[in-house]
């Protein structure tokens, strides 16, 4: 498993363009410096996204497929916008692979047992599958609905700060987070 370099208190911000060129290069250094310095905001918005205890496994899958993609990157966009891209699309192959997975469980009846769930236990199980829902729900949203959400709640940023990422009116980006709060909320449901 791979782990993050520890990141030193002052360090300057790196060129990700000029890392990305390197790495695309075959550039080992270029890449582990990519890796170390994306690798805690891909695990956040990925530990908001699936079940924690998946988290680190999709996390690896998703610097697994940009090694393997990178190639594809020609700069269209920003480096943060394609690896976003990259991290939405693996957590759509988790839940595909998931819910395959319980369906095979389903069908041989294995998902369920006779017992009656103790209180506790109901109650979070209950919790445990609101979680699920509202994780398997943010993974359906569009795109942009589901970044403007990660963005907020996951990154913490204000909407301010929203607008200017996106390249969007703070009144688009306020107009878009309430869609995207709605969108959620029926998805959910």
């Amino acid at each position: 498993m791979i782990q993050p370099k520890a990141a030193a208190a002052a360090k300057p911000a790196p060129d990700i363009p000029d890392l990305v060129t390197k790495a695309q290069m075959g550039n080992e250094d270029a890449f582990a410096t990519l890796y170390d310095h994306f690798y805690p905001l891909v695990h956040r918005r990925v530990w908001h996204m699936v079940p924690p205890q998946d988290a680190e496994d999709v996390t690896q899958e998703i610097f697994i497929a940009m090694i393997k993609s990178l190639a594809s990157f020609r700069g269209d966009s920003k480096f943060t916008t394609w690896l976003s891209a990259l991290t939405n699309h693996q957590v759509a192959n988790y839940y595909r692979r998931r819910e395959h997975q319980m369906q095979k469980l389903t069908d041989e009846g294995d998902l369920y047992s006779n017992q009656n769930p103790l209180p506790d236990q109901a109650q979070d199980l209950r919790r445990h599958e609101e979680i699920i829902a509202l994780r398997r729900g943010l993974a359906r949203l569009p795109e942009h609905y589901r970044e403007v959400l990660l963005l907020r709640f996951v990154d913490g940023l204000q909407f301010d700060e929203i607008a200017r990422q996106t390249d969007k009116t703070l009144d688009a980006t306020k107009s878009l987070f309430r869609r995207a709060l709605q969108a959620l909320q029926d998805e959910v449901k």
